[in-house]
């Protein structure tokens, strides 16, 4: 009687200690949990973080976004090539080019009156050369000007530019000589406007009637420079005709 007392005992006990164990493994699965759901709060954290960055950088490509446009020029477009009389502030159709912003570039789509520009007053421009799109700096003389397009030779061999007006800051300037039409790569077509290394006509200088061979007519510089001072703002009208 005594030794079933005894093994009722031990069973017992042997009872208690399972069910402690249980006990046991309950309490560590809880703290567990609660461990992975004081850790989510904090991820949740660094992903709001990540997020407010990335408004900021958004917030930043927004204020960059608010300068003017950077014009590039396509196959086939005509611009204003223009240098400054320090050779700082320039336009070569090319997207970093300080005129670049806001740069009249116009697609040449047959024959007919056109018009091409450049800004010399615009943000993107002050920012650049300034660090503040309200700073100040404005462009002052000529060193080159003619419009040009890209891959003109290639795509409208017969190509001829007629300048027609020649504006700054809105005025328009006197043409002293008639511009001819020709290419100095044998890709683009131009009609220089001022071009101050070309003393001589080209072979392949024409004009709508045919090749033009009248230095004293013909140039490749039609206008004073010296009355272009300070500028903000150049304009040029033209007339494309030849294309077939």
């Amino acid at each position: 009687m005594k030794t079933k007392r005894i093994l009722a005992c031990l069973l017992a006990s042997m009872m208690a200690c399972g069910v402690l164990t249980a006990c046991g493994e309950d309490t560590a699965s809880e703290s567990t949990t609660e461990a992975a759901t004081t850790e989510a709060p904090t991820e949740a954290a660094t992903e709001a973080a990540e997020s407010s960055d990335e408004s900021s950088v958004a917030g930043e490509q927004v204020q960059i976004a608010e300068f003017e446009e950077a014009v590039a020029a396509e196959s086939g477009d005509a611009y204003l090539a223009m240098v400054d009389g320090e050779w700082y502030v320039q336009y070569w159709g090319s997207n970093t080019d300080l005129l670049t912003y806001d740069a009249g570039v116009v697609p040449i789509t047959g024959n007919g009156d056109y018009t091409v520009s450049v800004n010399g007053a615009s943000k993107g421009m002050l920012f650049d050369i300034t660090g503040d799109a309200n700073g100040e700096y404005t462009p002052a003389g000529c060193s080159f000007m003619a419009v040009m397009v890209k891959d003109g030779t290639t795509l409208y061999p017969n190509m001829a530019i007629e300048i027609k007006s020649i504006r700054v800051n809105g005025e328009e300037l006197p043409m002293t000589a008639k511009n001819y039409t020709s290419s100095d790569d044998a890709v683009e077509m131009r009609a220089n406007i001022y071009n101050e290394w070309v003393a001589e006509l080209p072979e392949d200088a024409h004009d709508a009637n045919g090749p033009v061979t009248d230095n004293t007519t013909y140039s490749a510089q039609i206008i004073d420079k010296n009355l272009i001072e300070t500028w903000t703002s150049i304009e040029v009208d033209f007339t494309v005709s030849g294309i077939e």
